[in-house]
């Protein structure tokens, strides 16, 4: 197992920043929607943000229910009423600067580390709180953050009227969505066996194609919403339903409780909206391909049904402009995805199968699999 390093503590650090200051731009989009009397925004804003934060809590909760198994109640109840309020992911922090600190700054002194905590011991629990904390920043990224960006364009192109807090917005989405990404990455090869460090560079082109190719679709529904709102209604839940069903027939285990892998297979077809991921750790040549394929197809449809039917409400010289970027971005998004699985995925597949067979022989000795192997982003 890779070491968590004081790199993957700053990255940590900066998590938190990002977080937080997501979360209070928020409610400052929000009042300004509200100020302006553009109360639809406004509530739709706070509907995407607590659908996140409902979801997230409940995922989070569960996984305290089920490490802590067996220890005292008094404790789950604590945990309970923490995330009642909405603050579960805040303690998940402060797990993993606990660990993270030990793991990262500590053990070179040994005086520091107990019998009791021996260092291999500390990297997996800071590795394994770190590992969650991502998880749930996927969920909430595309739950919550590719919405919110989704409508902030959208309000631009609509009204064309430009503001400070509607950049701000869209600029903390992108942040948002990039540590989400390089995060989880780096929680990814962690938890495969015998794969180096993900350095600079891929972790670049790992960010650059799912920025490229995530923007390119936002800025498709963006347009074909001008176009009809109906339409864009029709469409995402038809996507959404594809993905579904897509996860019904993958018979994914990532929960222990029926009604849990349902939620989760939920989460997953709204995820898979905006991008692409392996959720059962097998080959995905063939499904990406007819993903991107997919997607590539819609993109180009919408951009000719605007051409042909252009939207009374967009100018034509900035039509072409978000038909420029949308191309464009959805042309560089490809060739980064291609570089980044021609040269920097981990393909251990096999290696990965048979390590986390011995860790289940060993449970014996408290070690078990971790939910991560279960969910396998690509």
């Amino acid at each position: 197992m890779m070491k968590f390093t004081k790199w993957n503590f700053i990255f940590l650090v900066g998590g938190i920043i990002v977080y937080t200051a997501d979360i209070g731009l928020d409610f400052w989009v929000a009042s300004k929607y509200f100020y302006q009397r553009q109360y639809f925004w406004a509530i739709l804003i706070l509907c995407f943000r607590g659908l996140s934060s409902l979801i997230t809590q409940i995922f989070s909760y569960q996984w305290f229910k089920n490490d802590w198994k067996g220890t005292d109640p008094g404790k789950l109840d604590w945990i309970f009423l923490v995330h009642f309020f909405h603050c579960g992911i805040f303690i998940r922090y402060w797990f993993a600067l606990k660990y993270g600190h030990q793991a990262a700054f500590r053990q070179d002194s040994s005086g520091d580390v107990s019998e009791t905590d021996p260092p291999n011991m500390i990297q997996k629990q800071a590795i394994d709180v770190l590992t969650d904390i991502n998880m749930l920043r996927v969920f909430k990224t595309f739950l919550e953050t590719t919405p919110q960006l989704f409508v902030q364009i959208y309000v631009l192109m609509e009204h064309n009227n430009h503001n400070f807090y509607q950049y701000a917005a869209i600029i903390i989405s992108f942040c948002g969505i990039s540590f989400s990404m390089v995060d989880y990455q780096i929680s990814l090869r962690k938890s495969l066996p015998d794969k180096e460090e993900l350095q600079v560079l891929p972790k670049l082109v790992y960010l650059f194609y799912k920025l490229l190719t995530i923007t390119s679709w936002i800025l498709s529904i963006s347009l074909i919403t001008l176009l009809s709102v109906r339409s864009s209604v029709i469409l995402l839940i038809l996507l959404w339903s594809c993905g579904f069903a897509w996860t019904l027939k993958q018979h994914t285990t990532f929960c222990k409780s029926k009604e849990m892998e349902y939620l989760y297979r939920t989460v997953v077809g709204i995820i898979l909206l905006f991008t692409f991921f392996n959720i059962k750790g097998r080959k995905t040549k063939a499904c990406i391909s007819i993903y991107y394929a997919t997607h590539t197809l819609v993109t180009v449809g919408i951009l000719f049904v605007c051409l042909f039917w252009k939207p009374a409400v967009i100018k034509e010289v900035h039509l072409t402009i978000v038909s420029i970027l949308t191309i464009l971005s959805l042309v560089l998004g490809i060739i980064f995805l291609a570089v980044y699985y021609k040269y920097f995925h981990p393909t251990t597949y096999c290696k990965q199968q048979t390590f986390f067979d011995e860790v289940d022989r060993r449970a014996g000795d408290n070690m078990e699999a971790g939910r991560f192997q279960n969910f396998i982003m690509q």
